[in-house]
């Protein structure tokens, strides 16, 4: 297999949360591109995706689930090996973000980021992994973790999303060693800011000033700009890549 070959995904079954639009979509068009059929689990519309993958000649279907209740999960994830016949590649990207002071943060706005940003990216990796681990076929998991893991953002103050992020990275991590065994790769990403409808600054050009005098590149990146991280980690391309945090930050965290 030559090295532009092994970045394909011919054959393979993908599952992307979250891929009604940002990073997500992007993340569920390039695994097609690639070659993949996809079904997308979001609570909220996904037929835009859905047409865009199936425009490509791929297989494509979107499920609907709240990521944060246990059942819904286990269903949709059923679903999605139903209609896929096989998951061979996991996307876990779901998430939001509240710009809160501590002081000001009630617990319900703490704990739903908590169970979107985290009790979710375990419970949908739980799922998959054990099909994986059922099926004997292996696979790749990818899990949207943030730079926000592993530095504290200037100026907005979000301590729930620095603390889900940073716990998505050591879940990664954590994972990454059970499942080796069972030939389960499991990665994360780390964006910098990325210009999604998730992202304040898209609004708030003062906080995007302080942003882009803070980054090496000083600009915020594309959701497409994410995609090719995603697609080598899902890829054998990656085949010796697992408890990697790829940091696509534009440089932000080496200030």
């Amino acid at each position: 297999m030559s090295i532009l070959d092994s970045f394909r995904l011919d054959g393979k079954k993908a599952v992307v949360t979250g891929a009604a639009r940002g990073i997500g979509q992007a993340s569920a068009i390039a695994l097609a591109e690639a070659g993949a059929d996809v079904a997308i689990i979001d609570i909220i519309d996904t037929s835009e995706t859905v047409q865009k993958i199936q425009a490509l000649g791929r297989e494509a279907y979107g499920i609907k689930a709240d990521l944060t209740v246990e059942d819904e999960v286990n269903a949709a994830v059923a679903e999605a090996k139903e209609k896929l016949g096989a998951i061979h590649v996991l996307h876990n990207n779901a998430g939001i973000a509240y710009c809160v002071r501590c002081e000001d943060m009630t617990f319900e706005e703490w704990r739903k980021v908590i169970a979107i940003d985290l009790d979710a990216v375990f419970l949908v990796a739980r799922a998959v992994g054990r099909i994986m681990i059922k099926d004997g076929t292996g696979g790749s998991i990818i899990n949207t973790a943030s730079m926000s893991g592993t530095i504290v953002n200037y100026p907005q103050e979000q301590v729930a999303y620095n603390a889900a992020k940073a716990g998505v990275i050591h879940l990664t991590k954590s994972l990454a060693c059970e499942w080796a065994k069972h030939g389960i790769r499991v990665n994360c990403i780390s964006p910098g800011y990325v210009c999604t409808d998730m992202t304040p600054a898209t609004t708030n050009k003062a906080w995007q000033d302080i942003w882009f005098s803070m980054c090496p590149t000083k600009r915020m990146a594309t959701a497409q700009e994410m995609a090719g991280g995603i697609l080598y980690l899902a890829s054998p391309a990656a085949s010796y890549t697992t408890g990697a945090n790829l940091e696509i930050d534009g440089g932000y965290a080496c200030y």
